[in-house]
């Protein structure tokens, strides 16, 4: 299946290739789109140089840990993003006539190559955080680190899935999902935990967006000796589940557009 996805995403990079002067405009657009944010947390602390003990070093590794995840998954799971079209266009049908897994299909159909101009930024800013933030690096926080970014990877996948599953019961997509994507990214710059005990409970337990980045960055920034939150990003992928089952329930119920 890997092998085949391979090709599938060979296809796709000669095809954005084609036309490598607009490929790279765009990337370099969504570079600086992403930079703007940058400048926005740097002049808020030229103002306040602290935003709950957390220095600016020290929000950008967690604002740069949370933007390569979302990157990755919108590059490679962006097909969810336009399912509802292709339940209308009837495209679906021509998926479930074929052998392989439906979610596999869907994630070959599409790679949106142009988010590598997000993921760039958010190497910059991972980058410059784990340089500057005054942490005493071991292989428990590296790894920490790393089950960051992969459990980031995961949740946000997880998420447009679920979004696009929606598409079964109400035919288009629900305006609504971006806030728990686009919007997580927006108040995920910062640690959760500076929003107030409710909304560290929701991130926690309902979508868990938390157990990615607040709980394991506390660890690796020294504000906590619990070892289980090295591994809370791992179980953040379990929400990939709940998921699953609602994408499940709504293929089984999925009628062809009869086109």
């Amino acid at each position: 299946m890997l092998k085949l996805y391979g090709k599938y995403f060979s296809i796709h990079l000669k095809s954005v290739m084609q036309y490598k002067g607009s490929f790279f405009a765009t990337v370099i657009g969504s570079f600086l789109t992403s930079f703007t944010v940058f400048l926005g947390i740097f002049f808020l602390f030229q103002r306040f140089h602290q935003v709950e003990d957390f220095t600016y070093e020290q929000v950008l590794l967690c604002y740069g840990i949370m933007l390569m995840g979302f990157a990755v998954a919108q590059m490679f799971a962006s097909g969810f993003k336009v399912f509802d079209s292709m339940i209308a266009n009837g495209e679906f049908d021509r998926i479930l006539c074929r052998p392989r897994n439906e979610i596999f299909q869907v994630l070959a159909y599409r790679v949106d190559f142009v988010r590598i101009g997000m993921l760039l930024q958010g190497v910059v800013m991972l980058a410059y955080g784990l340089l500057s933030c005054q942490v005493d690096w071991n292989f428990p926080r590296v790894v920490t680190v790393v089950f960051m970014v992969i459990g980031g990877c995961v949740l946000f996948s997880a998420l447009f899935l679920l979004d696009g599953s929606i598409a079964f019961f109400t035919l288009q997509g629900l305006e609504f999902m971006n806030v728990f994507t686009y919007g997580a990214i927006e108040h995920g710059k910062y640690p959760l935990g500076i929003y107030g005990r409710e909304m560290l409970t929701f991130c926690t337990f309902v979508v868990p967006y938390a157990l990615v980045q607040y709980y394991p960055l506390t660890y690796v920034l020294g504000r906590s000796d619990n070892p289980f939150f090295i591994f809370l990003p791992l179980v953040a992928c379990l929400f990939v589940i709940p998921c699953w089952i609602v994408w499940r329930i709504g293929v089984r119920r999925y009628k062809s557009t009869g086109s």
